[in-house]
């Protein structure tokens, strides 16, 4: 998403989760269950782990529901097992949506899915319909009035692949390869520069700029996959207004 518009949906979707704290518990739960069953325990050896578990202590998870999960994946607690199923398809206006979901249930999962899709006037497309449209990088995002020459000065030292600085309201995204996120975001951190959000997401290689009605179905459909509890990330290449929020 591209200028003011980016940022102010960041701002809105976090407000909005802040909103379902209990839920966003179970998501993180998850993930971290299942990044700790697919790499191991141990976070310091273990970076899909070391980021989930960020995430939690982010959220303000207590340390005893982390260590649970973890102790669940890795077999020295009983508890229920999970799989990693991604969903592709289009919402209104011909946006690209991507929903990675973590379920016990895959039945359950696609027909909860499918029904958000339909739901809004979307569809739900085949594997690799809307994948290639986007890029899995680490994104540090910077807030209106951050430093541009000492966000980019950091960031080439810590090894960024690319800066980008929003032209409408001068946020700035710092961009990297999956695999140098954790090593990244601790340069930023140690250089004085925590940023304002920051993941390893699937990011549009063009933004589609939807308005109106549409933006505001796009936004409805989002914001439906999101709060189910099988789904743990959404992403889409919606450039959104101010209006469809409205």
């Amino acid at each position: 998403m591209a200028g003011h518009s980016k940022w102010a949906n960041i701002q809105h979707r976090k407000g909005k989760q802040d909103a379902v704290r209990g839920k966003i518990f179970t998501k993180l739960n998850r993930e971290i269950f299942v990044a700790a069953r697919e790499g191991g325990g141990d976070a310091n050896t273990n970076a899909r782990l070391r980021i989930a578990v960020d995430k939690a202590w982010a959220a303000n998870m207590p340390k005893d529901t982390i260590d649970r999960a973890i102790k669940k994946a890795t077999g020295e607690l009983e508890g229920v097992s999970y799989e990693s199923i991604r969903y592709e398809g289009y919402a209104p206006g011909g946006i690209a949506v991507i929903v990675d979901c973590l379920t016990d249930n895959r039945t359950r999962t696609v027909a909860d899915v499918r029904h958000a899709f339909n739901k809004f006037g979307g569809n739900l497309g085949t594997d690799g319909s809307v994948g290639f449209l986007f890029k899995k990088q680490g994104v540090l995002s910077y807030a209106p009035g951050a430093n541009e020459d000492q966000v980019t000065e950091a960031a080439i030292e810590a090894g960024a692949d690319d800066i980008v600085v929003y032209p409408e309201d001068q946020s700035i995204d710092v961009l990297c390869a999956p695999e140098a996120f954790a090593t990244v975001m601790a340069a930023m951190a140690e250089a004085g520069l925590k940023p304002d959000q920051a993941e390893v997401t699937m990011r549009a290689e063009n933004d589609v700029a939807v308005a109106g009605e549409t933006a505001q179905q796009v936004v409805k459909l989002l914001e439906w996959l999101e709060d189910l509890d099988d789904v743990q990330n959404v992403y889409s290449n919606a450039e959104l207004g101010a209006d469809a929020y409205a």
